[in-house]
Protein backbone atom coordinates (compact mmCIF):
# COMPACT_ATOMS: atom_id res chain seq x y z
CA UNK A 1 0.00 0.00 0.00
CA UNK A 2 2.67 2.44 0.48
CA UNK A 3 3.84 2.70 -3.11
CA UNK A 4 0.46 3.33 -4.20
CA UNK A 5 0.45 6.20 -1.70
CA UNK A 6 3.58 7.36 -2.64
CA UNK A 7 2.17 6.98 -6.72
CA UNK A 8 -0.78 8.88 -5.77
CA UNK A 9 1.55 11.51 -4.16
CA UNK A 10 3.90 12.26 -7.21
CA UNK A 11 0.65 11.92 -9.41
CA UNK A 12 -1.42 14.67 -7.24
CA UNK A 13 2.09 17.05 -7.02
CA UNK A 14 2.32 16.03 -10.83
CA UNK A 15 -1.61 17.02 -11.25
CA UNK A 16 -1.18 20.58 -9.17
CA UNK A 17 2.08 21.86 -11.32
CA UNK A 18 0.67 21.76 -14.57
CA UNK A 19 -2.80 23.08 -13.35
CA UNK A 20 -0.63 25.84 -11.59
CA UNK A 21 0.41 26.94 -14.94
CA UNK A 22 -3.21 27.45 -16.67
CA UNK A 23 -5.22 30.34 -16.30
CA UNK A 24 -8.04 28.31 -15.54
CA UNK A 25 -6.66 27.58 -12.14
CA UNK A 26 -5.00 30.92 -11.24
CA UNK A 27 -8.06 32.98 -12.04
CA UNK A 28 -10.05 32.18 -8.85
CA UNK A 29 -8.91 32.42 -5.47
CA UNK A 30 -10.67 29.09 -4.42
CA UNK A 31 -8.86 27.39 -7.14
CA UNK A 32 -5.88 28.50 -6.24
CA UNK A 33 -6.78 27.38 -2.55
CA UNK A 34 -7.73 23.93 -3.59
CA UNK A 35 -3.83 23.94 -5.55
CA UNK A 36 -2.08 24.38 -2.24
CA UNK A 37 -3.98 22.03 -0.46
CA UNK A 38 -2.69 19.83 -2.60
CA UNK A 39 1.13 20.77 -2.43
CA UNK A 40 0.56 20.97 1.41
CA UNK A 41 -0.70 17.33 1.23
CA UNK A 42 2.07 16.21 -0.98
CA UNK A 43 4.57 18.42 1.31
CA UNK A 44 3.41 16.72 4.87
CA UNK A 45 3.84 13.29 3.16
CA UNK A 46 7.35 14.03 2.26
CA UNK A 47 7.40 14.65 -1.43
CA UNK A 48 10.63 16.76 -1.18
CA UNK A 49 9.79 18.20 -4.69
CA UNK A 50 6.81 19.52 -3.07
CA UNK A 51 8.17 20.53 0.09
CA UNK A 52 10.36 22.78 -1.47
CA UNK A 53 7.80 24.08 -4.08
CA UNK A 54 5.50 24.70 -1.17
CA UNK A 55 7.30 26.14 1.08
CA UNK A 56 8.61 29.09 -1.39
CA UNK A 57 5.06 29.97 -2.05
CA UNK A 58 4.44 30.18 1.49
CA UNK A 59 7.79 32.05 1.97
CA UNK A 60 7.09 34.42 -1.08
CA UNK A 61 3.23 34.81 -1.11
CA UNK A 62 2.22 34.00 2.65
CA UNK A 63 0.38 36.65 4.46
CA UNK A 64 0.93 36.14 7.77
CA UNK A 65 4.40 35.61 9.37
CA UNK A 66 3.21 32.21 10.47
CA UNK A 67 2.74 31.04 6.94
CA UNK A 68 6.29 32.72 6.07
CA UNK A 69 7.57 30.54 8.77
CA UNK A 70 6.60 27.48 7.94
CA UNK A 71 7.26 28.23 4.42
CA UNK A 72 11.19 28.18 6.00
CA UNK A 73 10.61 25.01 7.98
CA UNK A 74 9.21 23.27 4.41
CA UNK A 75 12.05 25.01 2.31
CA UNK A 76 15.13 23.61 4.94
CA UNK A 77 13.38 20.07 5.27
CA UNK A 78 13.57 20.21 1.53
CA UNK A 79 17.38 21.37 1.46
CA UNK A 80 18.59 18.92 4.21
CA UNK A 81 17.16 16.27 1.20
CA UNK A 82 19.12 17.51 -1.11
CA UNK A 83 16.71 19.39 -3.38
CA UNK A 84 18.99 22.11 -5.47
CA UNK A 85 16.34 24.43 -5.20
CA UNK A 86 15.52 24.67 -1.65
CA UNK A 87 19.20 24.53 -0.54
CA UNK A 88 19.29 27.66 -2.71
CA UNK A 89 16.50 29.38 -1.00
CA UNK A 90 18.39 28.20 2.66
CA UNK A 91 21.52 30.10 1.69
CA UNK A 92 18.76 33.50 0.92
CA UNK A 93 17.11 32.54 4.70
CA UNK A 94 20.33 32.44 6.22
CA UNK A 95 21.67 35.06 4.20
CA UNK A 96 19.14 37.77 4.62
CA UNK A 97 17.09 36.04 7.50
CA UNK A 98 13.48 34.92 7.99
CA UNK A 99 11.03 35.27 10.12
CA UNK A 100 12.79 32.61 12.97
CA UNK A 101 15.57 32.42 11.45
CA UNK A 102 18.38 34.64 11.83
CA UNK A 103 20.87 36.20 10.04
CA UNK A 104 24.06 33.55 10.10
CA UNK A 105 26.58 34.05 7.06
CA UNK A 106 28.71 30.60 7.78
CA UNK A 107 25.08 28.70 7.33
CA UNK A 108 24.24 30.53 3.87
CA UNK A 109 27.87 29.86 2.61
CA UNK A 110 26.87 26.51 3.07
CA UNK A 111 24.12 25.96 1.83
CA UNK A 112 24.93 27.90 -1.43
CA UNK A 113 27.83 25.30 -1.85
CA UNK A 114 25.38 22.58 -1.66
CA UNK A 115 23.13 24.26 -3.67
CA UNK A 116 26.18 24.95 -6.69
CA UNK A 117 27.42 21.66 -6.36
CA UNK A 118 23.99 20.40 -6.85
CA UNK A 119 23.38 22.02 -10.28
CA UNK A 120 22.09 25.36 -9.03
CA UNK A 121 23.69 28.00 -11.07
CA UNK A 122 22.18 31.10 -8.99
CA UNK A 123 23.95 29.74 -5.95
CA UNK A 124 27.24 28.74 -7.78
CA UNK A 125 27.43 32.71 -8.56
CA UNK A 126 26.41 34.19 -5.65
CA UNK A 127 29.42 32.83 -4.54
CA UNK A 128 31.49 33.74 -6.52
CA UNK A 129 30.12 37.12 -6.01
CA UNK A 130 30.90 36.45 -2.75
CA UNK A 131 34.86 35.64 -2.74
CA UNK A 132 34.90 38.64 -5.27
CA UNK A 133 33.79 40.85 -2.67
CA UNK A 134 34.93 39.72 0.47
CA UNK A 135 31.12 38.90 1.51
CA UNK A 136 29.23 36.51 4.20
CA UNK A 137 32.65 36.21 6.06
CA UNK A 138 34.21 34.65 2.79
CA UNK A 139 38.31 36.32 2.34
CA UNK A 140 38.73 37.82 -0.96
CA UNK A 141 39.78 35.46 -2.57
CA UNK A 142 39.91 36.04 -6.67
CA UNK A 143 40.96 32.65 -7.58
CA UNK A 144 37.99 30.86 -5.88
CA UNK A 145 35.55 33.45 -7.15
CA UNK A 146 36.94 32.35 -10.68
CA UNK A 147 36.25 28.87 -9.91
CA UNK A 148 32.71 29.40 -8.90
CA UNK A 149 32.26 31.52 -11.88
CA UNK A 150 33.18 29.16 -13.89
CA UNK A 151 31.54 26.36 -12.30
CA UNK A 152 28.40 28.27 -12.65
CA UNK A 153 28.91 28.91 -16.93
CA UNK A 154 29.61 25.38 -17.28
CA UNK A 155 26.12 24.64 -15.63
CA UNK A 156 24.44 27.70 -17.65
CA UNK A 157 25.50 25.81 -20.74
CA UNK A 158 25.43 22.66 -20.11
CA UNK A 159 23.82 21.43 -17.35
CA UNK A 160 24.90 19.97 -14.00
CA UNK A 161 27.59 16.80 -14.81
CA UNK A 162 27.44 15.72 -11.09
CA UNK A 163 31.19 16.21 -11.28
CA UNK A 164 32.97 19.24 -9.10
CA UNK A 165 35.58 20.26 -10.20
CA UNK A 166 38.37 20.06 -8.01
CA UNK A 167 39.01 23.26 -6.55
CA UNK A 168 35.33 23.74 -5.26
CA UNK A 169 36.18 20.20 -3.72
CA UNK A 170 38.95 21.66 -1.27
CA UNK A 171 36.68 24.57 0.35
Amino acid sequence: MPQTFSFFTRFEFHLATQLSHTRWMTGSPSKQRLMLRWFKRCADAGHIPARSLYGRVLMHRGISPRDKSAGARYVLQAAQQGDRHAQYQAGRIYELGCSQYQPNAHHAVTWYARAGENGHVQAATRLAEAYRGGELGLPNDPARAEEWQRWACNLAEEGPNGETPAALATH
